[in-house]
């Protein structure tokens, strides 16, 4: 991993975490777990045959107050809105309008959530229909609310927060799942470092707990089905465990953070956003070589993988990692995939265990996950997307 760092470019510190995941609420909840090497928290019998990562039960109330807002709100953006407030109590800038009314936001999100009852009864009239042209239209015009197309905006996660949290800087939406993760963590982190922002939030939230998603990933054979099996183990790429979660970072000039009395939990020294020709074999384990080529020569170093179990992307991913030769972990196999969300999660879990001193504990059933020897300095997170971008991270040590 090069250091592209520009003369004069600042230190970007990660000031401020809120993570809701499959394993709980918080960073003590996640360390707690991490750190003991819990077992994942799946549901097999929802969706079966398809396994989710479902979300930890949360009290929306603590950060989403006025019932009202909640209601107009889907899954996702309650979820993003909840991680959201958590980023910013942890950061100490929650109720601050000073703070708040200067702070940019760059989101990461999906195209909304559809009303698959609707979906399905379509189908099944149009199954029945002799004129689907025709029949489709009528219940086009009859049965979706003017609304439904408001509702699937990807840019309602970002006005919501803005709203119920009174975040009214710039605000960034990306959509485009795992790359639109990387982009908007790499677009926050150049801003500040470049001078032209001094605190931002980012990150983003998925909702794993929706058929109509399930389906569409089941269509392309992406899917992990039958019994749960971890990400990167020792068979080939099982598909993808879908986990419900949301993850924002407060990130901040450190020069900000010091004059309000700020601690960083840890430094975030680099976001790097790739794209392979992924019809050309090999070429995803050589840019993900890339991304990491130096680490192996920096003392303490581990990496976080957010691979997400599709095939393809997952045995290239591995093969990089193993051809590295560091110490592993796939928080996958902890947390589920977020797609737009995983990202920031992976980083955020890269944070929580550099400020704990330590990374989490490995899974035996995942040969890439060895034992750490050694103080925890550095985390670089990789991230390849199930069918296209790849990116990575660097977290370091504060202080």
């Amino acid at each position: 991993m090069h250091d592209d760092r520009k003369p004069g470019q600042r230190d970007v510190w990660i000031t401020g975490i809120g993570l809701v995941t499959s394993l709980g609420e918080g960073l003590d909840a996640h360390w707690t777990a991490l750190a003991e090497g819990a077992t994942p928290v799946v549901d097999t019998e929802s969706f079966k045959p398809y396994i989710v990562h479902p979300l930890v039960k949360l009290n929306y109330d603590q950060q989403i107050p006025k019932k009202g807002d909640q209601r107009q709100m889907e899954a996702w953006q309650r979820i993003g809105t909840y991680a959201a407030g958590l980023a910013l109590d942890s950061a100490g800038i929650a109720k601050n309008p000073e703070i708040l009314g200067r702070t940019d936001m760059v989101v990461a999100a999906g195209g909304g959530e559809r009303d698959f009852q609707v979906d399905a009864a379509i189908l099944n009239d149009l199954l029945a229909s002799n004129d689907w042209g025709r029949s489709l239209n009528e219940r086009l015009l009859s049965d979706l609310r003017p609304t439904l197309s408001l509702a699937q905006l990807s840019n309602l996660l970002a006005g919501n927060i803005s709203i119920v949290h009174g975040v009214t800087g710039s605000s960034r939406t990306f959509m485009g799942e795992e790359s639109a993760g990387v982009d908007a963590a790499r677009v926050a982190y150049s801003r500040i470092a470049a001078g032209q922002s001094e605190i931002g939030l980012v990150g983003g939230a998925y909702n794993a707990e929706r058929e109509d998603m399930l389906l569409l990933y089941a269509l392309n054979d992406l899917c992990m089905t039958g019994d749960y099996r971890p990400v990167l183990g020792a068979e080939t790429a099982p598909g993808i465990p879908s986990g419900s979660m949301g993850a924002f970072l407060v990130l901040e000039s450190p020069e900000h953070a010091t004059a309000r009395g700020a601690k960083p939990i840890a430094k975030l020294s680099g976001v790097w956003s790739e794209r392979a020709r992924r019809t050309e074999a090999g070429t995803v384990a050589a840019k993900v070589g890339e991304l990491i080529a130096d680490a192996g020569k920096t003392p303490g170093t581990v990496v976080y993988s957010a691979a997400t179990g599709a095939p393809g992307a997952t045995e290239a991913e591995g093969e990089a990692l193993k051809a590295a030769g560091l110490p592993v972990r796939v928080a996958t196999n902890r947390i589920g995939h977020g797609f737009e969300a995983q990202f920031s999660a992976v980083i955020a879990l890269a944070a929580l265990s550099l400020s704990r001193g330590a990374a989490i504990a490995p899974l035996a059933a995942s040969p890439l996950e060895t034992a750490q020897d050694g103080a925890l300095e550095r985390v670089i997170v990789t991230s390849v997307g199930h069918w296209r971008g790849e990116g990575a991270a660097l977290v370091e040590k504060a202080g």
